[in-house]
């Protein structure tokens, strides 16, 4: 009996155990198609690594002595449509069984399942054994709770996984070291040089454009920079425990104009198409610190734990326990449209300028660049959640959609009324100055406020508190804030008003 089974593009995890020893029976399928290039405009360098990925797992897997068929962007056999491509190779290679790992997409996992539901042949589903959770743990976890505190999730994970503890403690005496990780980079210590793979990609890039992908972002070594085999993720993950580690903590909140990566790790994309699993990155950063423990401090290594434990899992499990009702979500009603410059870069906003131009360089920025950069600015216009999330979506390479939407809808944009967010995450210039240096050299001054030259978050910070004021004056978290606006004379927060309404209005002139 002969079975079919499906990896999707962010299913290549050569640990997997379909893949421990090869089977004249087992034929396995990859699909490089338009229904997943064209839902939303990726940024090439997405589409070009996702390609590049899959061609290069399936060869592995050849070389493994496993049976692949995989159909490249432009083969004619190429129907472009998941259900089609998987109809043609069952009807060709007389397929008696299929298999398929969950998706992590909702939208994949609905129609996989409506494709094994119309298939004449049986059909089964297995874990992609990739995430420390499942699917579902986390809404068993917050059951019968109003309230969906990830820190409560990540010391729970904490203690079951035995990570960071000593005798049933905390190691270091604290759970989170957050406040330890708010520093402003100033060039004290040394940014050791990203690890750049360079990988030729010319082909790939050569068949994007035969096919006429729509895309956004720039391109233009053709060659990729992050890692797109399991080796060279591996390769990376170990630069980052030998260069980046000891000062990730410290810094990973800053912002600099002059460094996109600072000591992030870049481990993202490699990660979201589980070319290296949690555990491998967990595991191998706790025995490098284990080992050297008189170079880095506790903190760094909580930092790192805390984003891949805690925060990964987490916003896995909420995408799972709300969607799909959480797609549609928009608690504060929002619907302005994003800034074309987003497309562009062309802003005389500094902040903004370098996040949304590095964005487009390297399909990459860090979270507090995508949470209050663009994130804060994208609120505070007030712009529609759906346009948010397709920009974010497309823009990244890391970009998948049960990360990128519980972190956009949820935790940037509010959408979701609090359910991620304690409160929504805004600032006014005076954050993003002292998180980096990118006021400092900025056609706007971040100490005005409805002035031509006046930082144009100050205004609409304000005027944000006040349109929204039915959404958020109970918030205890935002009663400080609305209290200073209360105290504030009609006649200021009318001119802050009519300064915010004018940006909005004319966001493409900032």
């Amino acid at each position: 009996m002969k079975t079919l089974r499906l990896i999707l593009g962010d299913q290549l995890n050569l640990k997997h155990s379909w893949f421990k020893q090869p089977n004249e029976e087992v034929m396995y399928c990859l699909f490089e198609m338009r229904q997943e290039t064209d839902y939303v405009v990726h940024h090439i360098q997405k589409v070009v690594g996702f390609f590049a990925a899959m061609r290069q797992f399936a060869e592995d897997l050849q070389a493994q002595n496993h049976e692949v068929i995989y159909f490249k962007i432009n083969d004619q056999q190429n129907t472009q449509k998941l259900v089609d491509n998987l109809t043609s190779v069952i009807d060709k290679f007389d397929i008696a069984h299929f298999e398929y790992q969950h998706p992590d997409e909702y939208r994949l996992d609905e129609q996989l399942q409506s494709i094994c539901n119309s298939l004449s042949i049986t059909s089964k589903a297995y874990s992609t054994e990739h995430f420390y959770t499942h699917r579902n743990d986390l809404s068993n976890f917050f059951k019968g709770k109003k309230q969906y505190v990830m820190e409560n999730f990540y010391r729970d994970m904490r203690k079951k996984h035995d990570i960071l503890m000593v005798a049933g403690q905390p190691e270091g005496g604290k759970w989170n070291f957050d406040k330890s990780n708010r520093n402003k980079w100033k060039g004290d210590e040394q940014i050791p040089t990203y690890k750049q793979f360079k990988t030729d990609v010319s082909d790939v890039v050569t068949d994007i454009e035969k096919a006429e992908i729509k895309t956004m972002g720039r391109f233009e070594t053709k060659t990729f920079g992050y890692p797109i085999t399991r080796k060279q993720g591996l390769e990376q993950l170990k630069y980052f425990c030998e260069a980046l580690l000891i000062h990730f903590g410290d810094y990973q909140d800053a912002m600099h104009t002059n460094e996109t990566y600072l000591f992030h790790s870049r481990l993202s994309f490699a990660m979201n198409l589980k070319l290296i699993s949690p555990k491998d990155v967990v595991n191998t950063v706790l025995n490098y610190y284990h080992s050297h423990k008189k170079d880095i401090d506790i903190s760094q290594v909580e930092g790192f734990v805390r984003q891949i434990i805690g925060w990964r899992e987490y916003m896995r499990g909420m995408y799972w326990m709300r969607m799909p009702e959480f797609k549609l979500e928009n608690a504060l009603e929002n619907k302005n449209t994003l800034a074309d410059f987003f497309w562009t870069g062309n802003t005389k906003m500094n902040c903004l300028k370098h996040t949304i131009n590095n964005s487009l360089d390297n399909g990459y920025a860090h979270h507090i660049q995508r949470l209050m950069v663009t994130g804060n600015y994208a609120l505070l216009t007030q712009t529609d959640p759906d346009a948010v999330d397709n920009w974010y979506l497309g823009i990244y390479v890391d970009a998948v959609e049960w990360v990128q939407l519980p972190n956009t809808r949820g935790m940037s944009q509010f959408a979701d009324g609090g359910k991620i967010a304690t409160k929504p995450y805004v600032s006014s210039g005076a954050y993003i100055n002292k998180m980096g240096n990118y006021c400092d050299a900025c056609h706007y001054n971040k100490n005005k406020k409805i002035e031509d030259d006046a930082c144009p978050f100050n205004s609409l910070y304000w005027n944000f508190l006040d349109d929204k004021r039915q959404f958020l004056a109970n918030n205890f978290r935002m009663k400080m804030m609305y209290s200073v606006l209360d105290k504030m004379k009609p006649e200021d927060l009318h001119q802050l008003k009519n300064k915010a309404q004018h940006i909005i209005n004319n966001q493409n002139d900032y």
